[in-house]
């Protein structure tokens, strides 16, 4: 058996002598290798030493670096009434730093001593899964609710963890987040894990035999979330706080669906719902019950008023076929009472009526005949979905053009006399005023204007005025045009919805003048018609997802060559108009254009024109290529309910917003203008009430 070395210092003026005493007895033994000597066990005895020096001689001890903050300072009493390993000897030391409002953390292998509130800054332990086994380190630790709401347990956690440590709670993923001794999370893993039980109940019905289910659910949601039957009797230790207590319509069974926190919020709900399903106070057979009025949530009370006259009227003449040879008697509150004339105004007369102002059916039947009605309210009376139409219009047009000719005519003459003798003069359509001839007449009317290109002549003066004797011509000209639309609409399923982005144009459609006395009066008449972008559609929503549309979109713009014209104005069209069906979010193409005209135009002397090189003199070219590709594009997207509904606008709203705030003029000395106009922030939406 070994002896265990002993570590003394019994007086503050001796601890470094005694320091250096210890280290080399702690290392140094006959015949033994320093990793053996690391494994023997020692005795601890420090009294009154300061805490750097014994941080060093636990760090040659045990093998570990041990840095001391500058900050630390002060001296420990540090023993051991028993011989420990070194490895112990470090835990030691760690929880006699803890007494003293220090804390030894380990980074990367490396220990450090630092004041006990900066430790949880510095501390790179961290864990999600088991609590790491004691160390008397300060770790991390993320414990994952899997029942319990994180924020209730944060009170009770609190007061169980030192003043300089903390406990935050993350609500998206429900987790606590716990930096402390990892002692002390071994403790708090075993409260959490006893409190972090499920005390919800399971699913349950309730069946309604009086009281309709869409008008109880609503009612007992609200009362059992205000608290106002809080005074009932909970069973020890149920909270009503990790579960929030669900009731359901459902309206095919006329029941209730709950989902209670506890079998005492169970109960509460099933009192409530047998002291609010009674028959009406007035009685079944009383006039007065037989009026019923319901407000509708979604549906437009005057269609559904007209559907539904219609179903009462076709069951009222079933019922009355399969009776045959006996009169009925209609009465006022008969089915065959109703009218089904789609004409009929849908707020007067029959059974069921509506009340636009409200948005509210009354009807006026029965007890069963209502809950018949009613039901069948319940399933039309349904939030529609939208549809989100996003059009794309891509147009990439290329114009290339080229011409080349050389035009020339040589004369004698005297004066104002000249007699052509030989030339070409190329270019002689109506309206083409690049001709020799026709320039010639320019320049001496003093309106000359070069043609396009590259123009190289020879003239002269003749009486003043300028005479053209050669013009060579060269001309070549590229294009290009990249135009893309993306208009969008939101519209209700089966509901049309048109936009329309352009001009409003005057087209004349007539004109006279009107002669009195002495004097005329032109008069015109003018038709304004839209050019620009139009789109209409109106979608279908499928069971299955898939979306069916009928679909209109135009493009259309004014000719620019026709402004100005005598036969009026000219417009390019483009549109398509089809039905088409596409899966929810896919694009799908509608048409579009695919266009390639070229043209070649020669002029040349006959014979001449032919021959190589010398053949140009005598002759003037013109190429062109015009190439058009037009495509458009579709892409709708359900949109089911007021969350998708509310992304949708926010992401729109947020991607103008970023585009104004790219687009701000940048101020200079001389013009320190301000920012330009910019969206506010959309600020979080308020919480929806009950």
């Amino acid at each position: 058996m070994q002896t265990p070395h002993f570590l003394t210092a019994s007086r503050l003026s001796a601890v470094a002598m005694a320091l250096a005493c210890c280290v080399p007895m702690a290392m140094a033994q006959t015949g033994s290798t320093k990793s053996s000597k690391a494994k023997e066990p020692v005795t601890l005895n420090f009294v009154n030493a300061e805490i750097e020096a014994v941080a060093r001689t636990v760090a040659t001890l045990s093998g570990h670096n041990v840095v001391v903050d500058p900050r630390v300072k002060g001296s420990m009493t540090l023993s051991s009434t028993v011989a420990v390993p070194p490895a112990q000897a470090l835990r030691l030391f760690a929880a006699q730093l803890r007494t003293q409002g220090f804390a030894l953390v380990e980074s990367a292998g490396l220990y450090t001593v630092v004041p006990e509130a900066e430790a949880k800054l510095q501390s790179s332990a961290v864990s999600a899964g088991a609590v790491p086994a004691s160390s008397g380190q300060i770790v991390t630790q993320i414990f994952k609710l899997n029942h319990e709401n994180a924020n209730n347990l944060v009170p009770v956690l609190r007061p169980l963890i030192s003043p300089n440590n903390t406990i935050n709670v993350n609500p998206g993923t429900n987790a606590l987040v716990i930096t402390d001794y990892s002692d002390n999370l071994q403790r708090l893993a075993r409260i959490i894990a006893a409190l972090d039980m499920a005390n919800a109940t399971g699913v349950e019905i309730i069946r309604l035999k009086h009281g309709i289910a869409v008008d109880l659910a609503p009612m007992l949601q609200r009362l059992i979330d205000s608290g106002a039957a809080a005074g009932a009797p909970a069973a020890t230790g149920q909270t009503d706080n990790g579960f929030k207590t669900t009731v359901l319509a459902e309206t095919r069974t006329n029941s209730l669906i709950v989902r209670a926190a506890n079998p005492a919020r169970l109960a509460l709900t099933r009192a409530l719902a047998d002291q609010l399903d009674q028959p009406n106070a007035t009685g079944a057979g009383a006039a007065s019950g037989n009026i019923h009025v319901v407000y509708l949530k979604n549906a437009d009370a005057t269609k559904l008023a007209v559907t539904l006259r219609a179903a009462l009227t076709a069951q009222g003449h079933n019922a009355t076929a399969s009776t045959p040879g006996q009169t009925p008697n209609p009465t006022p509150n008969a089915p065959g009472a109703a009218s089904a004339s789609a004409s009929a105004q849908p707020s007067t007369g029959g059974q069921i009526q509506a009340d636009p102002a409200t948005n509210a059916l009354i009807i006026t039947a029965p007890e069963p005949q209502y809950r018949q009605l009613r039901s069948v309210i319940d399933m039309l009376d349904q939030r529609r979905a939208q549809v989100f139409v996003e059009s794309l219009i891509a147009e990439v047009s290329a114009d290339k053009a080229a011409e080349f000719g050389v035009q020339w005519m040589s004369g004698t003459g005297t004066g104002g006399n000249l007699v052509g003798l030989l030339g070409t003069n190329f270019g002689s359509k109506t309206g083409d005023t690049s001709n020799l001839l026709a320039l010639g007449a320019s320049a001496a009317a003093g309106t000359f204007t070069a043609p396009s290109g590259l123009n190289v002549a020879l003239g002269g003066k003749r009486n003043g005025a300028l005479a053209l004797g050669a013009l060579a011509r060269f001309l070549q000209s590229n294009g290009d045009a990249n135009v893309l639309s993306t208009p969008n609409l939101l519209t209700l399923d089966n509901e049309e919805a048109k936009i329309v982005i352009g001009q409003n144009v005057p087209f004349v459609t007539g004109s006279y003048a009107a002669a009195a006395a002495g004097t005329t009066n032109p008069f015109t008449t003018i038709e304004r018609k839209d050019v620009g972008l139009t789109l209409r559609v109106k979608p279908q929503i499928s069971e299955s997802g898939t979306i069916k549309m009928q679909v209109y979109q135009e493009v259309s713009n004014v000719d620019a060559k026709s402004v100005g014209s005598k036969d009026g104005l000219i417009t390019n069209k483009r549109s398509i108009e089809t039905n088409v069906l596409v899966d929810d979010g896919s694009i799908i193409v509608l048409g579009g254009l695919l266009q390639d005209d070229t043209s070649t135009s020669q002029e040349k002397v006959p014979g001449l024109g032919d021959l190589p090189l010398f053949g140009n003199l005598f002759k003037s070219e013109a190429r062109s290529r015009k190439k058009t590709n037009l495509m458009v594009f579709l892409r709708p997207v359900v949109v089911r309910d007021g969350a998708a509904t509310e992304a949708l606008s926010m992401g729109r709203y947020e991607q103008m917003r970023q585009n104004q705030q790219g687009f701000q003029p940048t101020a200079t000395e001389v013009l320190p203008l301000p920012g330009s106009a910019v969206m506010p922030p959309m600020a979080a939406p308020a919480p929806r009430q009950p």
